[in-house]
């Protein structure tokens, strides 16, 4: 058996394995590779320009689990990490959304009294 035969045969057991059709997730694995790659890129720059950070970071993590998005709505037997990576982008996304909030809320108290 050669390389190819072993990847296809690999790939294609992907689909047994979660019960998805393994070309949609190859494809959205692989297609999700230059938008995770952007985004990164994206994130490195605002951070290190000290430019908010929440939108770039949370479309990293988007980008970074896409395919096991799919496999959640689609699939089965998707791996713990997923599930717990999602709740903390869900989670990081909240807090970043509440403190938002509260600093426009404390800049608009703090222009009323003026």
């Amino acid at each position: 058996m050669n390389f190819f035969d072993a990847f296809y045969t690999w790939f294609m057991g992907l689909g047994t394995e979660y019960g998805v059709n393994p070309i949609i997730f190859g494809a959205i694995y692989v297609g999700a590779i230059p938008f995770f790659t952007l985004s990164l890129a994206w994130l490195v720059r605002n951070l290190k320009q000290k430019k908010p950070a929440v939108l770039p970071a949370l479309l990293t993590g988007f980008f970074f689990i896409s395919a096991y998005l799919y496999l959640i709505i689609a699939g089965r037997n998707v791996p713990y990490w997923v599930y717990l990576f999602i709740a903390l982008l869900v989670g990081f996304g909240a807090w970043s959304t509440i403190r938002k909030i509260g600093k426009q809320i404390s800049k608009t108290e703090n222009t009323d009294e003026l």
